[in-house]
């Protein structure tokens, strides 16, 4: 499976920088995972705690100069990720799709499913490693390359899914438990870019929509429980 994770998931309460408790939490909660299930985990993470390349877009930056930093922003989150993964005693790569030969392995198919066979979380930066590309359509591209069978898109702020609207905002918003790929499109659910729906629709790729900073979670989802909401 590819787990999806936001930078945002790993800031700190101000919404920047890197929460060590968060990513011991993630890494342990991976490790057993790793460990009981004996499933192949693929990370996709983002960088939206250090930077956003559409926010530096709204600023006037040249959009592909600012998606390039957003890729960097995106490799030290792994680096963190796989920092916290090697202290739980959970053997992990860190693959990026812009080379950075000193830091992270470059991202080849046959390698990062060579590095799953043999046990090890697979960390998976630097998005498509083209502009204007989001981390979302990175974790869709890549899960269909090493034939996941679902990506799990984890959130956090305590929101459990995929709602009729901003439950933060409207007290009368319903959680989905399941939903179609066309219709998180046409209502406008801002869920995954319109981009990684599409693609996971045409390729087949079930989404679940779940809390990631609710312990068990993950497990639960792989053992079969209905958490959070389906994309399929």
């Amino acid at each position: 499976m590819v787990l999806k994770l936001s930078g945002e998931a790993l800031a700190e309460s101000s919404g920047f920088g890197l929460d060590s408790v968060v990513l011991n939490q993630i890494a342990s909660e991976l490790q057993e995972t790793r460990s009981e299930l004996g499933v192949d985990i693929a990370i996709v993470v983002g960088g939206g705690n250090f930077w956003r390349g559409i926010e530096g877009a709204d600023q006037g930056m040249d959009q592909a100069q600012a998606d390039y930093m957003g890729m960097i922003a995106t490799v030290m989150n792994a680096l963190a990720l796989q920092d916290a993964l090697e202290k739980v005693g959970q053997h992990s790569r860190v693959m990026t799709a812009v080379e950075m030969p000193k830091v992270a392995e470059p991202y080849i198919r046959r390698r990062a499913e060579r590095h799953l066979e043999k046990g090890r979380v697979v960390i998976l930066a630097g998005g498509t490693g083209n502009p204007f590309f989001t981390t979302d359509t990175a974790a869709a591209l890549r899960a269909a390359e090493i034939s996941a069978q679902a990506i799990l898109k984890g959130t956090h702020s305590g929101i459990d899914g995929i709602y009729s609207a901003d439950p933060k905002v409207d007290p009368t918003a319903t959680r989905f438990t399941k939903i179609s790929y066309l219709d998180v499109i046409n209502k406008g659910l801002k869920v995954m870019d319109s981009t990684a729906i599409t693609f996971c629709r045409d390729n087949n790729i079930p989404i679940v929509v779940f809390n990631l900073l609710e312990r068990g979670n993950v497990k639960s989802i792989l053992k079969g429980a209905e958490i959070g909401t389906l994309v399929a």
